[in-house]
């Protein structure tokens, strides 16, 4: 008996056989990554608010030449009706739409209007309407103040909303609140702009939380200094060169250095993104110079 053991705990020591090799998954894709068709829009159907000028405007060409229908919605109906035109001469599905997002009772109607432009939902928000008020913290004027919280937080908020309760019956969207780098850190004159782009940062990711089960994928963009018509308020004021001085890239940003980042989110190539929040700002968040 004890012979039969030790023989059989020999033949355990034993080298065995190599097994044949098991075929893995290869970790390269089998099929080339097509990175136009990754962050392309085609078949969306985008609503780009205050798309009446600076980067809503511009956005809402980056998202036609995606390949994505847009609505063009704001309060100035006229400027973008001229826009939307000019977007479907060369051939993009585009339509204007009034939206006044401080006037609760536009902001359904636009949606429906879009959608009966296009014949299909709305899938995809750009929240981009907003103003900017700069002064001193003990002179902001108060009526002032509570224009601005309309416009940027409270607007943003009820258009969201909005977008959400359609995007839900979808089980699928992207919602892109646009902030600010001034959401992010304190500025000078700042004190009721950055508050509310801070509260649209924070609302962001209780959307985000919140949504994500419905398929709904919600991300805040942080612009930093950007050339546009708001933007000149500070150069008005004297301050672009301070400005410039605590952007470690030392340049003011163009419309275009959005494209990216906007698209990113928008598109399949974020899919997996939702609760973020993306500065696009030559590092200005992180200066303190």
């Amino acid at each position: 008996m004890l012979r039969t053991i030790l023989r059989s705990v020999y033949r355990r020591l034993q080298p065995q056989p190599a097994a044949a090799a098991r075929s893995e998954p290869s970790p390269i894709p089998s099929v080339p990554l097509h990175m136009d068709r990754l962050f392309s829009l085609q078949g969306r159907v985008a609503l780009i608010s205050g798309a009446s000028s600076g980067i809503g405007l511009h956005i809402a060409g980056v998202f036609a030449q995606a390949g994505a229908a847009v609505a063009l919605a704001a309060r100035r109906k006229e400027q973008v009706v001229g826009a939307a035109q000019a977007l479907a001469a060369r051939g993009h599905a585009a339509t204007a739409v009034y939206l006044d997002v401080t006037d609760a009772q536009t902001i359904g109607p636009a949606f429906d209007a879009a959608e009966h432009a296009f014949g299909a939902p709305v899938d995809l928000l750009f929240n981009n309407a907003g103003i900017l008020y700069a002064s001193p913290f003990v002179d902001q004027d108060p009526a002032e103040v509570a224009r601005l919280f309309d416009t940027n937080l409270k607007g943003a908020f009820l258009v969201a909303r909005e977008a959400a309760r359609r995007m839900a019956r979808l089980q699928h969207g992207a919602i892109i609140n646009v902030a600010s780098t001034a959401g992010l850190r304190a500025g000078p004159r700042l004190a009721s702009y950055g508050a509310a782009k801070a509260g649209l940062i924070h609302l962001s990711g209780v959307m985000a939380l919140e949504l994500a089960r419905e398929g709904i994928r919600v991300n805040t963009l942080c612009p930093g200094s950007i050339d546009t018509d708001m933007h000149r308020v500070f150069r008005d004021f004297g301050f672009e060169q301070a400005l410039l001085r605590r952007i470690p890239q030392r340049r003011i940003g163009s419309v275009d250095d959005l494209d990216g980042a906007a698209l990113l989110l928008a598109s399949d190539a974020g899919r997996y993104i939702t609760g973020a929040v993306i500065a696009v700002d030559g590092g200005q968040a992180l200066s303190w110079m």
